[in-house]
């Protein structure tokens, strides 16, 4: 199985996360990728503490991730990645991963930035990264919990191109 979710969100591992998005998916296992946190053992203990009930978590660097799913390390478990980044679900798809949708929840509001919706925010320099996610294949879409109607991410940037 493998990579069973994949989200965007600024508060990495929280309650809506441990408590909606990582079930939802039949997750096993919540994957935090951030190398900030995992580089420091403070957050990462504290983070810890949001573990969801019957779950594993890993909270590791962009670089461990990708070298353990390349030896298939997770093969038989059931993936929730979050990450505060797109980058990193690009690293993971350029690396041969299947990640079949990408949910942008939370991030920060960003001056300049293109608002996808009231809590989403793409960044100018984040355009491109989510052009090549989408054109690996991948959906991109917004909802800040699993019941809220999806948005399209990929309308959203191709308005932006089109000027509307």
């Amino acid at each position: 199985m493998s990579i069973v979710g994949a989200r965007i969100d600024n508060r990495l591992l929280h309650g809506i996360v441990a408590t909606s998005w990582a079930p939802n998916a039949n997750a096993t296992r919540v994957m935090v990728i951030d190398d900030d946190v995992a580089n420091d053992l403070q957050k990462k203990q504290a983070m810890k503490l949001g573990r969801p009930s019957g779950m594993a978590v890993s909270i590791i660097s962009k670089q461990t991730a990708l070298t353990n799913f390349k030896a298939h390390k997770y093969d038989r478990q059931k993936v929730f990645i979050v990450s505060q980044t797109p980058d990193v679900f690009l690293a993971l798809l350029e690396q041969g991963e299947d990640i079949k949708e990408l949910v942008l929840g939370g991030t920060l509001t960003y001056t300049e930035a293109l608002k996808v919706t009231n809590r989403a925010y793409i960044k100018p320099n984040q355009i491109e990264t989510y052009q090549a996610i989408l054109d690996a294949g991948c959906k991109v879409i917004s909802k800040y919990v699993p019941q809220d109607e999806s948005v399209d991410v990929a309308k959203i940037l191709k308005n932006r191109k089109a000027g509307a």
